[in-house]
């Protein structure tokens, strides 16, 4: 019989089951925000609602050869924690005070949008290459902590 998850695997799953969905080419990542062990709202990487996805269009930041973590601006696509933070939004739910799983340690512009929207920790599963981001998050007051999940089924998700 399987042990039960803690709360972080479970949330931390949950993050990597919402990042299947994403269509990005080249690395696709999933967030869940939290609030006293509910979710709250969910993300994956991808193009804005009603564009085409980049399986279709094809990838700029890889036709131009940009790093990771380099011109965030070139991608067509939001990342799944600004989508989680929408979806929130959307659907009127404030995320002061949570928690959010991600499967890849925030970029500078979400971490930036994490700090404002008042989320105080960040759990994350892998690295990504951004080091402006994680001087930002030193610099908050938000609790950042690396949670990596030890299952074969949630690799693929990560880039070679």
């Amino acid at each position: 019989m399987e042990a039960r998850p803690d709360w972080d695997e479970y949330f931390m799953r949950i993050a990597y089951l919402a990042a299947s969905r994403s269509t990005c080419l080249r690395r696709k990542v999933g967030a869940v925000i939290v609030k006293d062990k509910h979710v709250i709202a969910t993300g994956y990487n991808g193009p804005p609602s009603g564009l085409a996805h980049c399986e279709v269009t094809g990838c700029i930041r890889e036709d131009l050869g940009i790093n990771s973590g380099e011109r965030h601006e070139l991608c067509r696509g939001l990342h799944a924690e600004q989508n989680a933070i929408i979806q929130a939004a959307v659907h009127g739910v404030s995320v002061k005070d949570s928690v959010i799983y991600v499967t890849n340690h925030p970029c500078v512009v979400c971490s930036k949008m994490i700090i404002n929207a008042g989320i105080k920790e960040i759990i994350y599963s892998e690295g990504y290459p951004d080091d402006l981001a994680k001087l930002i998050l030193i610099e908050s007051d938000i609790k950042v902590r690396q949670y990596a999940l030890k299952d074969k089924y949630f690799e693929k998700f990560t880039r070679v």
